[in-house]
């Protein structure tokens, strides 16, 4: 057996391969990712190959084409921030990264990614796509507040959603000054294209949403449709390999960062490593489930009065809702809503 490590970067990579008693057989630089250069550095390795590479930027397709070739027997992802020694070395050059890789790999100790696989990386693609669009369209909605609110004696009907059917139909008939009236119909052109973009996207979500049980568990939350839990399901792709609630609340990045040492405990800011389309679904879901579950709404409000800020109060309930989640998925039930009651101490206050 062989042991190679790949130093993957953007436009170059660096292959370092040893065989089983640490002896260098081979090390190549692989200008612009070639596949066919890829192909033939492995090739020239006689005999079977492990391979290992930090993930990354774009890494599926490094990933999907070492898959490919007939003599990489295994092919490991591994978590960059958990590289420690890699990445607190003093002298630190991307050869040199390679053969700690290849090193780190042949005495197994590389801490490993996980890695889903084709059909959930497609859907991953897809609703990150959406969430995308959608992000886009809110900051093009907060140029168009910007520009309506700057004129001076513009009258605007009262409505509580300006991109509704009336505040639309007065935005499409306004008149503004130039340039800005060239600006506003530029971005209700483009916000147009955006809508149906986003309606395509959800379509597609729609035709492959995966597991049907999970998405039924999951809508079954209040704060959850289709869109959050197509998210939450892609992402967290197999409850099971969380042992633990706490594994599965630390990658979503809903608890606090612990430092304890000598007696003293400090919790400081959520976690940053972790996540972060999985702590926006339950951030964006909790705050609907305040306003329409009595056991989340009394969870918030409780926390507000507690002295709590409403960010702060809301990643309360993101946190409880995930937990719940987690028990949900591993009993395979239904959420059933209950009224959120006050513990005795509070009650009396």
């Amino acid at each position: 057996m062989y042991y190679a490590g790949v130093d993957y970067h953007k436009r170059y990579s660096v292959v370092s391969v040893e065989d089983e008693k640490g002896k260098r057989v081979m090390e190549a630089v692989v200008r612009g990712n070639n596949p066919f250069v890829f192909r033939q550095v492995f090739s020239e390795v006689k005999g079977p190959v492990s391979v290992v590479f930090e993930a990354g930027w774009n890494w599926s397709w490094l990933y999907e084409l070492l898959e490919q070739m007939p003599n990489v027997e295994k092919v490991v992802l591994a978590h960059a921030y958990k590289l420690r020694l890699i990445a607190e070395t003093q002298i630190k050059t991307d050869k040199i990264d390679a053969r700690k890789l290849a090193l780190l790999l042949r005495l197994s100790v590389i801490p490993e990614c996980h890695v889903p696989d084709r059909e959930t990386r497609d859907r991953k693609e897809v609703v990150r796509q959406r969430a995308y669009w959608v992000r886009e369209r809110t900051r093009l909605r907060n140029r168009v507040h910007r520009l309506v609110a700057k004129q001076h004696g513009l009258q605007m009907p009262q409505v509580t959603d300006i991109f509704g059917k009336r505040g639309l139909a007065a935005l499409r008939k306004a008149v503004l000054p130039e340039p800005d009236m060239t600006l506003l119909r530029q971005c209700l052109a483009v916000l147009d294209e955006l809508e149906k973009v986003i309606k395509a996207t959800e379509e597609m979500i729609r035709k492959d949403i995966g597991d049907k049980r999970v998405i039924e568990i999951l809508m079954s939350v209040p704060g959850i449709a289709l869109i959050i839990a197509s998210i939450i399901a892609v992402e967290t792709d197999g409850i099971r390999r969380f042992i633990r609630p706490a594994r599965y609340v630390g990658y979503c990045g809903l608890s606090p960062t612990t430092h304890s040492s000598g007696g003293h405990v400090y919790n400081g800011r959520m976690m940053w490593m972790c996540n972060k389309w999985l702590r926006w679904a339950y951030i964006e879901a909790a705050w609907i489930a305040v306003g329409c579950s009595a056991y989340f709404g009394g969870l918030y409000r409780r926390e507000r009065e507690r002295g709590k800020d409403a960010n702060v109060a809301i990643t309360i309930v993101a946190r409880r809702m995930c937990r719940m989640v987690y028990q949900l998925l591993m009993e395979d039930r239904l959420y059933q809503e209950v009224g959120y009651h006050r513990p005795a101490a509070l009650a009396r206050v």
